[in-house]
Formats: structure tokens, sequence, C-alpha cells
């Protein structure tokens, strides 16, 4: 049970990059107080990411600092949100650690895995939480993991594939646009540059918090 190929944070990474850049390119011809609203948004879209990679390079669950324990994986699916977790049990309760998603997680069979949660490695591969732990099951859907790897789930994981189950969350778009254009005023372009960030700032925002598209 081996977790290979890819670095957990470059999907995030690259699309937190994406949005910025979308978002900076409309600076040149907005207004000043459309400018301030824009860096306004990109300061919020870097600092918060950079409070989640804080969170999934230093965080550690507390109760099992230093232990070895078993996990298994399973996938969240709520409304637009699909998530990948750790479950695991300590003292007799159940506990879960959503993590950022790494192809190979989907190769992991039901069987308990062991998770040294002093590297946060299993097999001796780093995974990164994407939130603290939690006491209580998470809402909507958990699925397991087959009990025999789909060898082609891999290739299902692709950027492409996770780009564009984010991007369902892009819905809300035109209605920052509407926000936008009733704050700060301006005309059509207001609106489509507005449309735009907050679409890209929604898929940004599925993809920080550790969306999974398998």
């Amino acid at each position: 049970m081996t977790i290979r190929t890819g670095h957990p944070l470059a999907y995030p990474a690259l699309v937190t990059i994406g949005t910025l850049a979308i978002t900076i390119a409309w600076v040149p011809i907005a207004d000043p107080e459309q400018v301030a609203m824009l860096i306004a948004v990109a300061a919020v879209i870097l600092g918060y990411t950079g409070f989640r990679f804080a969170v999934a390079v230093g965080y550690l669950p507390a109760g099992v600092r230093g232990r070895e324990v078993a996990v298994r994986r399973v996938r969240q699916q709520h409304r637009l949100v699909s998530r990948s977790w750790l479950e695991f049990t300590v003292n007799g309760r159940n506990r879960w650690l959503p993590v950022y998603f790494e192809p190979g997680l989907v190769t992991l069979t039901p069987q308990l895995a062991e998770i040294d949660v002093r590297t946060m490695s299993i097999d001796g591969r780093r995974v990164y939480p994407s939130g603290r732990v939690r006491d209580s099951e998470p809402v909507g859907r958990l699925v397991d993991n087959p009990e025999r790897a789909d060898p082609e789930a891999i290739g299902r994981t692709g950027v492409g594939r996770r780009v564009l189950l984010d991007a369902q969350s892009a819905v809300v778009g035109p209605f920052a646009g509407l926000l936008w254009v009733y704050v700060a005023g301006g005309g059509v372009v207001a609106f489509v540059a507005a449309t735009v960030v907050g679409a890209a700032t929604a898929t940004w925002l599925s993809a920080v918090r550790g969306s999974d598209p398998s």
C-alpha cells in the first residue's frame, strides 16, 4: 500500500497562481476603487493560501503526536464538496483528519494502513492535512476505497479533471459580478471582470481546501 506520484500541494499552489494571475490581469483597466477591491481579493487569496499551507506542513493531530496509528482513507461527498479523509481510532473514539489529495490515496485498500504521526507519512510517503482533526463524522456520504485498487484510477485524477470538478463552484461567478457592480458601480466590463474573478476565486477555494477528484 504505497502512495505514489505527485506532491499533494502542487495542485492547490498551481490553482492559486492562476487565480492571482486572473485577478491582477484586470488591474490595468479598472478604476481606483476597483483596483483596491482587486488587491484586497488578491491579498485574501495569498493570506488564506499561506495559512492552509502552514497548517498542512506543520499541523500534528492532538492526542496522537509521537504515535503510529492505523488509518483508512475515505472520500467525502457532500453537494459540490469532495474531500479525502483519514479515519482512525484513538482511545476508543473515531476521528477524522482531512488531507490534500494525492493520487496514491486511491490505491489504498480498506484494510488499515499505518501512519507515522510524527512525520505524517504512510509507507514513508508524506501526507498533508487540509484542516484540523475532528471528533464528529464529516457531513455527507463517506465512500470507502474498493477492496481491490483500480489500476486506472490514478489516470482519472489529472490536473484537467481536477480543475473541471473544482470549477463547478464557479456558478457563483455571476452573483459575485452583480454584487460587485451593486457595491462599486461600473458597467458591463466591471460585471464581466467581477464574474471572472468570482468564478476563479470559487474554484481556488475548492482547490485550496483539499478537493478530491476521485
